[in-house]
């Protein structure tokens, strides 16, 4: 994890993101190693799928996916640029919308990420339960589906996933656990017992606030 946090070849803009988001981290609380085959929903721009490419290695394989929204309205040019990278070779470029998120052959994944965009899912109006059933369907026994997200406050559920990119997280338990999974482990490195949860999360409004938010990061597992 330390080495592909601090590969030299990795862009400014992503290091600048790293102290906030505690990659190192997160990729070995979710148990990402080499070898596996793992997929990210919402890559976005591919911060996190960069990271996933350089961990699992040349043998093993990373399924970057993206809704046709999110490349039309931000990430379509930086997404490209960055498949252009040699260390992104085992990287699958997946242009597919939430409801059914995965290629037919990613099939016995180790590892699926949905890295602070479930909330997205749900303001997109995205069949949640649709899209945790797929996840379950593609890992193979065992597999985790791991989950960050900003934390929205108590009794809020999914009331503020637009205005303040927030939701709370005994909803995202819930609903994941419906799908057949088990919460397995959850983890504090990202907690913030100062942030008020009243702001807006989003990168594009969240300013010098951006990475201070209190998120939650939830380990599920598909039953052996």
């Amino acid at each position: 994890m330390a080495s592909a946090v601090s590969a030299p070849d990795r862009s400014a803009e992503d290091r600048a993101l790293d102290a906030g988001r505690k990659p190192d981290l997160m990729l070995s609380f979710f148990g990402i190693a080499p070898g596996m085959r793992v997929a990210e929903l919402g890559s976005g721009m591919g911060y996190t799928s960069e990271l996933l490419a350089r961990v699992v290695g040349p043998t093993g394989k990373v399924y970057g996916q993206n809704i046709k929204l999110f490349l039309e309205r931000f990430a379509e040019k930086p997404w490209s640029e960055r498949l252009k990278k040699p260390v992104m070779a085992n990287v699958v470029r997946v242009d597919r919308e939430l409801d059914d998120p995965l290629p037919p052959d990613a099939k016995n994944l180790d590892a699926v990420l949905c890295i602070l965009i479930y909330h997205d899912t749900v303001w997109l109006g995205a069949d949640r339960a649709r899209m945790n059933k797929a996840v379950f369907a593609a890992l193979k026994p065992g597999g985790v589906y791991g989950i960050v997200d900003h934390s929205g406050r108590d009794g809020t559920g999914t009331s503020e996933v637009q205005s303040l990119h927030r939701i709370e997280e005994k909803v995202v338990k819930e609903e994941i656990e419906r799908a057949g999974f088990v919460l397995d482990a959850e983890a504090d490195f990202l907690k913030n017992p100062a942030d008020t949860r009243d702001w807006s999360a989003s990168p594009r409004t969240a300013g010098e606030r951006r990475g201070t938010s209190d998120r939650f990061v939830l380990r599920f597992k598909k039953p052996r």
